[in-house]
């Protein structure tokens, strides 16, 4: 199996608690274990990136300054762990807009593409949204992630999916070998079991 370079993340219910339109820096809350899971993705070489609608802009909820200062926010939470992302890509469109950019269009895989020479045989993406999980399959990821945080267990539901994983379970993911169109690869408790089901799943990378 091809190693795993570069992981796709969604921000909000993936990475940070959801909140409904987050635009305050003082709401930004990391996800239990999140700081944890990204620094050992980022020990095992693979690059991080986060891939976010923000709908909120187009709707005019908030202006892109707020976006930007929620970002700001949430890069020194990750410093302490050591984490970085290379790049972060967001859509600022409302849905009735019908841009390229919006997830699960793939206008952001392909400005990331065209920056950093992405694969998307080497990539990964985890998201609380059927739209993150449509994305990486529409991309041709090697895996497509839906974490049962924010949004997951609605659409875990949604495709006929566990709502949870059993509390204290090893591995905290589930693996699907025959996902449907636009169905996720696997399915994990949190962002810390999503980056087990990466490391443990794809050879010449280790914690």
């Amino acid at each position: 199996m091809t190693p795993v370079a570069n992981a796709l993340i969604d921000r909000d219910g993936t990475i940070i608690v959801e909140r409904h339109y987050l635009h305050d820096p003082e709401q930004v809350e990391l996800v239990p274990g999140a700081g944890e899971a990204l620094a050992r993705l980022s020990r095992a070489g693979v690059r991080l990136f986060v891939v976010t609608n923000q709908s909120g802009i187009g709707r005019g909820y908030y202006s892109e300054a707020d976006f930007r200062a929620v970002q700001e926010r949430l890069a020194q939470f990750l410093a302490p762990f050591g984490v970085a992302f290379e790049d972060v890509a967001f859509c600022p469109h409302a849905p009735d807009e019908a841009c390229g950019c919006r997830k699960p269009e793939p206008g952001m895989w392909d400005d990331l593409c065209a920056a950093h020479g992405l694969k998307p045989e080497e990539s990964v993406m985890i998201g609380d949204n059927a739209s993150d999980v449509a994305f990486g399959r529409n991309c041709g990821f090697a895996q497509s992630v839906l974490v049962l945080t924010g949004h997951g267990k609605r659409f875990a539901q949604s495709f006929g999916l566990p709502e949870e994983i059993p509390a204290g379970s090893t591995p905290g993911w589930l693996r699907l070998d025959a996902p449907g169109p636009g169905q996720p690869t696997a399915l994990a408790r949190d962002l810390g079991a999503a980056v087990d089901f990466i490391l443990d799943n794809h050879s010449g990378k280790s914690s």
